[in-house]
């Protein structure tokens, strides 16, 4: 990737991935996505909340399609169980292709728990629009979002994981600016500089999760 797009997705990504500070949680809900390492997060958080309950939403998505034989949150859900966490504690929703999806379809499973204090777990590029998407979908819910701690370089595993990155960071960029006034999510402030970013990415090709 020459040096000017290389630039311009790491500015997206500052943007896009700066997760809440640590907190108590008594409901972990494991956002299902491509990337697997969200549920070993995950379980890393369930394991250090051992009273709170899980949630394992997702059914499939733009990047997941055909991927597996079983839904992301069966997948997620494989791995946690993996990572130590007992079955009991882990409830699936395997209907969600996106995060306004997940969040609502876990709110409705858990209507009858006494959910206090709630974290989403998603992938670090998408914090941002988890954030923005919750007041929308869960009124009222004490919730942060987390996602691995990963910069960059660390997160960014070969040239097709970060093709997919890229084009779903500008993706999300379009979602932040178009959605709120669709209702999907609050309004965001999205500066020039992150907007040029995007529109640089775009000109060159990276469309693939692009809004119309």
């Amino acid at each position: 990737m020459p040096p000017e797009l290389e630039a311009a997705a790491r500015a997206l990504f500052a943007f896009l991935a700066v997760p809440d500070p640590p907190g108590p949680a008594d409901l972990i809900v494991c956002l299902g996505s491509y990337d697997t390492r969200v549920a070993v997060h995950a379980a890393g958080l369930a394991r250090r909340h051992p009273a709170a309950r899980v949630i394992c939403t997702g059914r499939d998505g733009n990047w997941t399609r055909g991927r597996w034989p079983a839904t992301e949150a069966e997948v997620f859900a494989g791995i946690m169980l993996d990572h130590g966490v007992a079955p009991g504690r882990i409830t699936l929703e395997p209907r969600a292709t996106h995060i306004g999806e997940n969040i609502a379809f876990a709110r409705a499973l858990s209507a009858w728990w006494q959910v206090a204090q709630a974290v989403f777990v998603t992938k670090p590029q998408t914090i941002l629009r988890v954030r923005h998407t919750l007041p929308v979908q869960w009124p009222g819910l004490a919730a942060r979002v987390d996602a691995p701690p990963l910069g960059f370089d660390a997160y960014v595993t070969d040239a097709d994981f970060r093709h997919r990155l890229v084009n779903e960071m500008v993706g999300d960029i379009d979602r932040l600016i178009a959605y709120p006034a669709l209702g999907f999510q609050t309004p965001c402030e999205v500066p020039a500089p992150i907007r040029a970013a995007r529109d640089l990415l775009k000109a060159n090709g990276f469309t693939e999760h692009a809004l119309p």
